[in-house]
């Protein structure tokens, strides 16, 4: 691995000129923050004091663990980590950090920030652009996951853990997978369905843009500034997602399925089949689980006639534009996104790596028996629209679609208002 620790050269201050407005407007660049600025990898190599990371309920126990090994590697060097950790709901963290740049605070050097949110943060002027950190090390990375962390040309975080949506079925009821989503449902209504998240809430949207793009679907136009969602390609998918709740290839109450009732019905034996992200894996293969050694995993099959496509989940790492440590921001980077520390949150804490070798380790492939199939499932990825707005685009999506699902309007309305939606949303920003 090449260190950004001792990568060279000075990097000079960028301007990066932001786009659109905060709520309130207190002066200073468009997000009322400072200009953006390229932070400078030599700023690591000296780096002291404390630096403080902000992430969401450390659930896992992998942020702990990580901060415990970087302090105890830089001891020497003066420099500790602390974490500082959200409430559990991703609205609450995205609420806490966007309260703290409001404020100029310099409380987080470091944040753990969902994919979706790239946009937004970079948008408001509340992230150092790391385009040179990131560009000295992305060919470890797997590509798609790098999109996540891109806006308007520049990087502003660096691909921390990734996640795709997987294909589980029961290998006691099938022998094989089919190869299309319109093969998978045939079986589905005959073998007891499938299940995945089709409540009115950002799973939905995932779920329901995995089938659009690998249809050729669209939710923005190239340059982001229009909505393309009302397309004859998204009207086939949303028609084919009704007849499957309306036919019985999917239970009437999927409508209201998050992931964990997903997964609940899946390990229950109410579905053959499910979609659902790579923690589930786990959890069905514990020791008292009623389908240990009874299922498996695929990457998400195409749509026919066209290709395959998943959504890309998981975190990058940004550093706060008001960072009282930017230096020690680098040095914790550097140490978080090593593949050394990608193998241990993947082999202990079931984390997918962002960095491509990592799948290719032999513990890995032990902890996580579908690596091979997880890697693919990413690397066929894509991440969802890149805009600042993006919130309230997700929300015209999933409530739309989840009434079309329900039965309340046709798929066409559904589509034409959530088209109507994103518009008045892009024309807000």
């Amino acid at each position: 691995m090449r260190s950004w620790i001792a990568t060279g050269a000075l990097v000079v201050a960028l301007v990066v000129g932001g786009c659109g407005g905060g709520d309130d407007d207190d002066g200073g660049s468009a997000g009322g923050g400072p200009e953006a600025k390229v932070l400078d990898p030599a700023l690591a190599r000296d780096a002291s004091g404390e630096v403080t990371y902000c992430t969401g309920k450390d659930t896992s126990g992998a942020q702990r663990a990580s901060v415990r090994a970087f302090n105890k590697e830089f001891a020497d060097q003066g420099l500790s980590a602390k974490l500082l950790e959200f409430p559990e709901s991703a609205d609450q963290q995205r609420a806490q950090f966007i309260q703290r740049q409001r404020a100029r605070s310099g409380e987080c050097d470091i944040f753990y920030s969902d994919v979706i949110w790239t946009a937004e943060f970079a948008s408001q002027n509340w992230l150092y652009d790391l385009t040179p950190i990131v560009e000295e090390r992305a060919a470890e990375f797997i590509p798609s996951t790098l999109e996540t962390a891109s806006y308007e040309g520049r990087y502003w975080g660096i691909p921390k853990q990734t996640d795709a949506g997987l294909l589980y079925y029961r290998t006691d009821r099938i022998d094989d997978v089919p190869d299309t989503w319109q093969e998978v449902y045939e079986l589905a209504e005959r073998e007891n369905g499938i299940v995945y998240q089709g409540a009115a809430y950002e799973g939905l949207t995932v779920d329901f843009l995995e089938l659009a793009f690998a249809n050729g679907g669209r939710v923005l136009s190239e340059d982001g500034k229009e909505p393309a969602f009302d397309s004859p390609e998204n009207l086939e998918v949303l028609r084919f997602m009704v007849r499957g709740v309306r036919g019985g290839a999917a239970p009437k109450g999927v409508i209201t399925y998050m992931e964990e009732q997903a997964r609940r019905a899946f390990e229950a034996g109410r579905a053959t089949f499910m979609r659902n992200w790579p923690y589930a894996y786990a959890l069905g293969q514990r020791r008292g689980s009623d389908i240990r050694g009874d299922f498996a995993v695929e990457p998400l099959p195409a749509f026919e006639g066209a290709g395959r496509a998943g959504i890309l989940g998981g975190h990058n790492l940004v550093v706060s534009a008001y960072a009282e440590n930017p230096g020690g921001a680098v040095a914790l980077i550097d140490f978080l996104t090593s593949p050394r520390a990608m193998e241990r949150d993947a082999v202990e804490y079931s984390l997918a790596p962002a960095l491509a070798e990592t799948y290719d380790d032999p513990d890995v492939q032990k902890a996580l028996p579908f690596a091979t199939e997880l890697r693919e499932a990413v690397q066929q990825a894509r991440s969802r629209p890149v805009t600042p707005v993006y919130p309230q685009v997700s929300q015209a999506i999933y409530e739309n679609v989840n009434e079309a699902l329900s039965g309340e309007i046709s798929p066409e309305l559904a589509l034409e208002q959530a088209d109507s939606e994103i518009e008045q949303a892009l024309d807000r920003f």
